[in-house]
């Protein structure tokens, strides 16, 4: 007998049971192939997603600090002599 199952597309129209792997495929065929034949791609594009929200933080940084969104960053001009110092005050050092 038929019956109802869940399911999800990736963008290449594979079916998968779980949204995450959906996700995964789509992020693994963004990639491309990494390393040799291209066995690496499933584990960088898992690990993408799985650092989801850190890697978002880092591109949201990113457009802030080169203006990419309009959002401009004032920041605080050292020179070399005060690096150690403002190393030492906790803030953190690029």
């Amino acid at each position: 007998m038929a019956r109802i199952i869940e399911a999800y597309v990736d963008e290449r129209g594979h079916l998968h049971t779980s949204a995450s792997t959906a996700i995964v495929a789509d992020i693994a065929a963004i990639l491309g192939r990494v390393g040799d034949e291209g066995g690496l791609t499933s584990g960088v594009a898992a690990l993408i997603l799985e650092k989801r929200e850190a890697i978002e933080k880092a591109f949201a940084d990113y457009d802030r600090l080169t203006g990419v969104r309009g959002d401009t960053i004032d920041g605080e001009v050292i020179d070399a002599s005060d690096r150690r110092r403002w190393q030492g005050s906790g803030e953190k050092c690029v």
